[in-house]
């Protein structure tokens, strides 16, 4: 198992955070949530790099390339804080025609045993996909009674309600669903990788700038050590991902299920306490609209749910440490 990127996965990711950076600034960010502001247009260019399909064979459109290459585009994306459903495209590329090119843009959901389903992304979505226990149904998002909700927790992510989810057409079947919601949760950590960077970045880069009493308030200590946790976390966190998105393209290395809750408990951990740290180093400004460190940690909030919340994850650790010491 090689954890060392290759210089050709660093030039993969320079190019993705150049086009995120470029295309989705910090005020497209903010403002992606709102009615109209989907970019259809910058979307199918983030779609021409070949950003959905980098594990999709080349005789299927894709880049041909390894999972793990996927799992670090979605760390690049993460801590660019792209907006848009980078997971449900990602995931339904090889399943619905049109995603792959970005002409047709994806919601997914995991079907609730009871009550209303929250959907993500559902108020731009042309298709929606639904994971089940007995495989992936499609729907026609047209065809829903869905409440778009107004203030969302994360400003670039649309949240609508729908309470009457019908069936769907199944175009996928239990073991296609069961490695859909494996790989979900995978890139959902992959992207809280990032999202740990980030703030880290955006905090550290305040840190330097910042004077107090004639200093930059980054040689105080006690900031030191809040910013040295933060890297400490971001990085075991990183290396939890980078290990499990290798072991999806070498199973025979090891448990991938136990990988890839581990690596959900340490980034969902990570981006959410980094998040928090970046606004505390902002002081009293850092809980304004105006500076972005809201943006991680309210992103941080919602890829924690994705898939799998951390608890459950924490319990499949759990459960497969009690057995294999049984």
């Amino acid at each position: 198992m090689d954890l060392d990127p290759s210089e050709d996965q660093r030039e993969l990711q320079q190019m993705i955070s150049r086009f995120s950076l470029d295309r989705f600034p910090a005020d497209t960010v903010r403002d992606f949530a709102e009615p109209g502001r989907f970019d259809r247009s910058a979307w199918r260019e983030l779609a021409e790099l070949g950003t959905f399909g980098i594990a999709l064979p080349e005789s299927s459109g894709g880049v041909g390339l390894r999972w793990i290459d996927t799992v670090l585009v979605h760390e690049t994306l993460g801590a660019a804080l792209t907006p848009g459903p980078l997971l449900a495209a990602t995931l339904a590329a090889g399943l619905v025609p049109g995603v792959l090119e970005g002409e047709v843009v994806p919601a997914i959901v995991e079907r609730p045993t009871h009550g209303a389903v929250v959907i993500e992304h559902l108020s731009v979505a042309d298709v929606l996909l639904v994971i089940e226990t007995d495989g992936v149904r499609q729907i026609d998002p047209s065809s829903l009674d869905a409440t778009l909700l107004t203030e969302p927790t994360d400003p670039a992510t649309p949240v609508s309600v729908v309470r009457d989810l019908p069936t769907g057409e199944l175009i996928a079947d239990a073991a296609a669903a069961e490695r859909l919601r494996l790989l979900g949760s995978l890139l959902a950590s992959a992207q809280l990788v990032g999202n740990a960077e980030g703030s880290t970045t955006l905090a550290v880069t305040y840190a330097k700038e910042r004077e107090q009493f004639g200093r930059p308030v980054g040689s105080f200590q006690g900031l030191k050590h809040l910013l040295a946790d933060c890297y400490a976390r971001t990085e075991v966190s990183r290396s939890a991902v980078w290990a499990a998105g290798v072991l999806v393209d070498e199973p025979e290395a090891g448990d991938l299920r136990r990988a890839v809750a581990g690596a959900r408990v340490l980034a969902g951990r990570a981006a959410a306490e980094n998040g928090k740290t970046c606004v505390q180093v902002h002081g009293g400004m850092g809980f304004t609209w105006e500076v972005d460190a809201h943006l991680f940690l309210k992103r941080a909030w919602v890829l924690e749910t994705a898939f799998g919340s951390i608890d459950e994850a924490a319990e499949l650790v759990a459960e497969a440490l009690a057995a294999s010491l049984s």
